[in-house]
């Protein structure tokens, strides 16, 4: 699947509803209290599913691959089981590699990605603080991509409550990860706290698509950030300095 434009991570079904009002183009499903790709519960997802229907693709986070193949597997058989009769399955599942590096990563993304069901693009994350994270280097996660047959690379950032993908820290090195991956004919979604004011500099760097949670989330019950409540009008603001990503990443 050709992605592009924005994408808005949310965590219920009302959330959902704000984010496709407010014109995102791609919905996202995650608990922001489990980490950088927590997994919402199966029965968050299905609610969520139901909401988007068949009007757009929703994708899920499904977590660490240090969680456990077998765990990640149960979970994702478990989702698609309550889905309803009116959702369609996620477009793509995402797989985080934090605190893998000194292991056989490579193995188990592997064995992961042949138990997944056929349909779901498979996405595995490239973390900009990988070495605070102990994941793996940029470089090798899109030549890993590369040869498990991914069609897209996510650029993010595991600590969120550390700088965002843009800041001065890895600002320099998001711009020869993004050239790489489209040297390997990888589409490109950038992430990792990028503010309603740095969607300009995001998408001067040519990615398909922009993610966000943190910018298009006001106060709420959890207070501020990612785990305030998503807003339609952020949203719609967001979605407007999106809205050239399409046409830029095909000439870029």
């Amino acid at each position: 699947m050709k992605w592009h434009g924005l994408l808005v991570s949310v965590r219920s079904d009302a959330e959902a509803i704000e984010a496709i009002a407010g014109g995102a183009t791609i919905i996202d499903v995650k608990e922001p209290l489990h980490g950088s790709l927590g997994c919402a519960s199966p029965d968050v997802i299905a609610r969520v599913a139901g909401v988007v229907g068949q009007d757009r693709p929703w994708t899920m986070a499904c977590g660490e691959l240090r969680d456990g193949v077998a765990m990640i597997l149960e979970h994702l058989r478990r989702t698609l089981a309550v889905l309803p009769a009116s959702a369609v399955p996620p477009a793509a599942v995402k797989i985080g590699l934090a605190g893998m590096a000194r292991v056989d990563w490579r193995l188990d993304v592997q064995t992961l990605f042949s138990g997944l069901p056929l349909g779901p693009e498979r996405v595995i994350v490239a973390y900009a603080d990988w070495a605070s994270a102990g994941a793996p280097t940029p470089e090798e996660v899109i030549q890993a991509a590369v040869s498990n047959g991914c069609a897209t690379l996510l650029i993010d950032t595991a600590d969120k409550s550390a700088e965002g993908l843009l800041a001065a820290a890895h600002a320099g090195r998001v711009s020869g990860w993004v050239s790489l991956a489209r040297r390997e004919g990888l589409q490109v979604v950038l992430a990792g706290r990028i503010a309603i004011d740095e969607i300009n500099a995001a998408v001067a760097l040519r990615p398909d698509v922009v993610a966000l949670r943190s910018a298009v989330c006001s106060n709420g019950a959890f207070g501020s950030g990612r785990l305030g409540t998503v807003c339609g009008q952020l949203v719609r603001r967001a979605a407007t300095l999106c809205s050239s990503l399409g046409g830029l990443a095909a000439n870029g």
